[in-house]
């Protein structure tokens, strides 16, 4: 039983027997590119190189599509803890891939304490979520409440991408700035979103900038991320740069 690789153009079609999660694992390093596992494990700071396989996200994706549907899938995602780092990202694109609102939900929420770094974190993003933002909602409420980093980051990431536009309440700006933590993960995140936030909802956002409601680093560096966007006007970015906080030295 096994998963065949053909090579193709610099990809690879997977030509899909049967198979199970080892055969899963095995598939994976016949993806290897080291070269690409060594770039990679640089930009992972929590993530140990030796769990790093090296292989390519298209690959990756590729393969959740093509495997998503069959019962090696299904124990794959419940083989958990995974012990490499492709594997988790692997998991995080076939969740991507499912389609029914609550059987997401509930293999969310077995992965996500499994969640070990940002670029997991942030490719998980499944497709079913923007025809249930009603549904979603109070999911998120309670992941940006979790003691879990990658969990909260997973919560706020879902807010932006589903939250700024017709979805919008005020309120929901109010959860991401009451995160209290000095992890750089979820910081990094939350001015992200606000900076993504001023370029979608400027007057609901800016009194959080003008009133110092972040933390100093979130503040400047939200307002860093903004100034650098292509949606935030001139006028707006002149305004931004007034204030930043400064370092205060003794």
């Amino acid at each position: 039983m096994s998963l065949i690789a053909v090579a193709q153009g610099g990809f690879y079609r997977l030509d899909l027997m049967e198979t199970n999660s080892v055969d899963i694992t095995a598939q994976l390093f016949d993806l290897q590119d080291k070269a690409y596992a060594d770039f990679q494990s640089k930009l992972l700071p929590t993530v140990s190189r030796e769990t790093v396989i090296g292989v390519r996200t298209p690959n990756l994706r590729k393969m959740a599509k093509q495997i998503c549907k069959t019962p090696a899938a299904q124990e794959f995602l419940h083989s958990l803890p995974h012990r490499y780092f492709d594997e988790n990202q692997l998991h995080a694109f076939i969740l991507s891939e499912e389609k029914e609102f609550n059987t997401c939900i509930a293999e969310l929420e077995r992965f996500l304490p499994y969640v070990d770094n940002w670029a997991t974190c942030d490719q998980l993003s499944p497709k079913c979520f923007k025809k249930h933002t009603q549904e979603l909602l109070p999911h998120i409420c309670k992941w940006t409440k979790s003691k879990h980093t990658y969990t909260i980051r997973f919560g706020m990431g879902m807010l932006m991408r589903y939250y700024l536009d017709e979805a919008f309440r005020p309120e929901h700006l109010e959860w991401v700035a009451s995160i209290k933590s000095n992890e750089y993960y979820i910081r990094m995140m939350q001015a992200w979103f606000f900076a993504t936030a001023l370029a979608k909802q400027w007057d609901a956002t800016m009194p959080y900038i003008e009133q110092g409601r972040l933390e100093k680093d979130t503040h400047n560096k939200t307002i860093q991320k903004a100034v650098e966007s292509y949606r935030i006007t001139a006028e707006q970015k002149a305004m931004l740069k007034t204030m930043r906080i400064k370092s205060t030295k003794k």
